[in-house]
C-alpha cells in the first residue's frame, strides 16, 4: 500500500471509529455502489436505512468525507453536488469497513444523530 494511502486508511479508520450510530459506515456502504450521488438522494439514502437525521448534517458529514478524507470525488451542478467514492480509494473504504461489518450485527445501536 502506498503512504498516501496508509494516510487515508489512518484517516477513515479515525472518521469510523468515531460512529456511534452507524450513519458513517451506512454512508461509505453507498458510495462502495461506485454510483454517483447527489446531497439530496444522500438524505433520502440515509432516512431509508432508519436514521433520524436532518439534511444539514448530511450535507455537513459528505462534506466533510470530501475536504477531510479525501475519499470523494464532487462534481458541481445547477441544484446540488454530486459526490462519488474516488476509484483509488475503493478498496481502501472495504478494507477498512470490513471489521466494522461483524460488530454492525452484534450491536443493536439507536440509529440517531445527535
Amino acid at each position: 500500500m502506498k503512504k498516501t494511502d496508509d494516510s487515508v486508511k489512518y484517516r477513515l479508520i479515525k472518521f469510523v471509529h468515531k460512529d456511534k450510530i452507524g450513519i458513517r459506515k451506512s454512508l461509505l456502504k453507498l458510495f462502495l455502489e461506485a454510483k454517483r450521488y447527489n446531497t439530496v438522494e444522500i438524505y433520502e439514502y440515509l432516512i431509508k436505512q432508519g436514521f433520524n437525521v436532518n439534511y444539514r448534517a448530511v450535507s455537513s458529514m459528505v462534506g466533510q468525507m470530501h475536504s477531510r478524507l479525501g475519499i470523494l470525488r464532487f462534481y458541481l451542478t445547477y441544484e446540488h453536488n454530486v459526490y462519488v467514492l474516488k476509484e483509488d480509494y475503493l478498496n481502501v473504504v472495504q478494507m477498512v469497513l470490513t471489521p466494522f461489518s461483524s460488530l454492525d450485527s452484534i450491536s443493536g445501536r439507536a440509529k440517531t444523530i445527535k
